[in-house]
């Protein structure tokens, strides 16, 4: 709600960037996300459903592969042709949400070409008369598309799978062939839970550094005694939230053991944390 209040005519980045985080922490946050979006992409209020496809769009961007394999459904897929379809919402929507809807769509036809549903849906809506032409991306778009596969992929890291794959796409029977597809699967699917982890492990540390950094600002208010109120339950909400981002810190962690490097960042970003929670404790004893 707070991440597409219509009330607001910019963008809250530290809300959607909360919803993101949590998103990937929760285990059914890719379906439930999507459902609530669709909700909001339906919006009677114009500057909601824009806020809504805002939300979405970073989502894709940071999300995962876990993200982007339910946005691909036609569960979801069908939530956003309505908003374009006269026979449902296309009626009453207003021309700038059917055009950020259209665009989203098409843009994912570039960014997805092996989601097959999107593919069709786009296609289904051009031959309906829907969409008359391919939109054109703006160049000044927000959001870059999703990162491309990276290079040292598990086939390229990992000799044996690589020669299996090799040596069953090379056979002619369709047992091994069907073996091929469960192995390229499998890869795809590990590497899709790798990214949504840094995914996951990045989201958290920026959280981590954006709510150290608030909390120090207003203890130094504190300490002068200039804290409103308002101000005061600020404090205390966001110490509240250093205490549950604990917790997480040390869920990936236990992942990140094998990579120093991500390791490192979340020890420190664990350090940071603690001194502020400590800090914390320290300056409202004293007063």
């Amino acid at each position: 709600d707070e991440a597409t209040d219509p009330s607001i005519s910019e963008e809250n980045w530290e809300c959607i960037q909360r919803f993101c985080a949590q998103v990937n922490a929760d285990t059914e946050g890719p379906l439930l996300a999507l459902r609530l979006l669709a909700h909001k992409i339906q919006s009677p209020q114009e500057r909601e459903a824009l806020h809504a496809l805002t939300v979405l769009e970073t989502c894709v961007n940071n999300c995962g592969g876990r993200f982007h394999s339910e946005m691909a459904k036609f569960r979801f897929l069908n939530e956003l042709i309505k908003v374009l379809s006269p026979k449902y919402y296309g009626i009453w929507s207003s021309e700038k949400v059917k055009s950020r809807v259209t665009e989203v769509i098409f843009s994912w036809t570039v960014w997805f070409p092996q989601e097959v549903k999107i593919q069709d849906a786009y296609q289904m809506l051009k031959k309906q008369g829907i969409v008359k032409g391919d939109p054109k991306l703006p160049e000044d778009k927000i959001l870059p598309p999703p990162s491309p596969r990276p290079q040292n992929s598990i086939f390229d890291t990992d000799e044996e799978k690589s020669k299996l794959l090799a040596r069953l796409l090379k056979s002619s029977h369709p047992e091994d062939l069907q073996a091929a597809n469960h192995l390229i699967q499998s890869v795809i699917k590990e590497e899709q839970e790798k990214s949504a982890q840094v995914s996951r492990r990045e989201n958290t540390i920026s959280e981590v550094s954006e709510t150290v950094r608030r909390l120090d600002e207003l203890l130094q208010n504190y300490r002068r005694h200039e804290l409103s109120p308002a101000d005061q339950d600020t404090l205390q909400a966001l110490f509240q939230r250093c205490e549950k981002l604990r917790p997480l810190l040390f869920c990936l962690a236990s992942e990140a053991v094998a990579d120093e490097e991500a390791l490192a960042e979340i020890l420190q970003a664990s350090d940071e944390l603690s001194r502020a929670l400590g800090q914390c404790r320290q300056v409202v004893a004293s007063q």
